[in-house]
């Protein structure tokens, strides 16, 4: 199949009025797709602007530039012209320094941060990791302080933390975030966990159903839903909430940092995560749910529909 010269000339004009240009799904503020969000992230970390592409928009651009740089996927990064190359690539070049390098930026700092991995999250993490012979523990710290951990291959150039007779691995800008970290274990009624707490964070408190049902009804707290779009379509978020896929981390972060937040999600482990990144970001009266919405429908309001 050969390029439609007009869809030629119209990517070829992109990539001459902007240095930097990212064809992806979606857009900076709202990726829409995994691997988009990840070249957003990493691309975020270092450049303040650059030009984004949603080819969900424009389909014959979407089909288009997979065959101009003769590379099959989306998300496609080009600087100057030349392509360099989809999501992977992007993260490769990025721990490496090579992006750095790229954009005229400063070498990233590799020096590992100081980490703290408790007892219990030290047994965890052994049991869990007992037979994945040939990974290496991984962690991303994003700049909401959300956190993810995964079990992959060691990299060349990873920045690596020990405690507690653990190594983890960390990309250049998730070590900079790790820097006095406590990696603990949450153990719950509802579930268990691994648990960050950052320098400074406050403690977050918990919350029953009971009362939350009295806060809300005396006005003096705002409720955050954490629950995805399928999660709020089984049963509806409750009147007073405020929807965080909705507005967005942004927008709920500059609230004032003493606002009384309580956080609920499905079962109440999902919303203690989001309640630690607002911690962490200097909220200091913040709450977590116990239970969640599933403790609701069974404590306060039978006709919530359990899911």
């Amino acid at each position: 199949m050969s390029l439609d010269p007009a869809t030629r000339e119209r990517i070829e004009t992109l990539l001459k009025d902007h240095r930097v240009v990212l064809f992806m799904k979606g857009n900076r503020q709202q990726p829409m797709c995994g691997f988009s969000a990840a070249a957003v992230n990493t691309l975020n970390e270092l450049l303040p602007d650059y030009q984004t592409v949603n080819v969900l928009d424009d389909p014959e651009i979407r089909e288009g530039i997979k065959l101009y740089g003769e590379w099959p996927t989306i998300p496609q990064l080009y600087v100057e012209g030349e392509l360099v190359g989809g999501s992977d690539i992007i993260r490769q070049m990025y721990t490496s320094g090579e992006l750095h390098q790229l954009f005229g930026a400063a070498a990233p700092d590799r020096t590992p941060p100081a980490i703290t991995i408790t007892d219990k999250a030290a047994e965890a993490i052994r049991q869990g990791t007992a037979n994945a012979q040939g990974l290496a523990l991984h962690l991303e710290i994003g700049p909401d302080h959300s956190a993810g951990f995964q079990l992959a291959p060691a990299g060349e150039h990873d920045i690596v933390a020990s405690s507690n007779g653990l190594d983890v691995h960390f990309d250049p800008a998730s070590a900079q975030r790790a820097k006095g970290i406590v990696i603990d274990w949450v153990s719950t009624v509802q579930g268990e966990g691994l648990s960050l707490k950052f320098p400074g964070a406050q403690e977050i408190g918990s919350l029953t159903v009971q009362q939350l049902q009295q806060r809300l009804a005396a006005g003096d707290i705002t409720l955050v839903d954490v629950r995805p779009a399928h999660g709020r379509a089984q049963a509806a978020p409750l009147a007073q909430a405020r929807i965080l896929e909705e507005e967005g981390y942004d927008a709920l972060a500059s609230l004032p940092k003493d606002t009384a937040l309580a956080f609920i999600c499905h079962h109440g482990m999902s919303s203690r995560g989001v309640a630690e990144r607002f911690a962490a970001h200097g909220f200091s009266n913040v709450h977590n749910v116990e239970g969640g919405m599933d403790a609701w429908a069974a404590e306060i309001d039978p006709s919530v529909p359990r899911y």
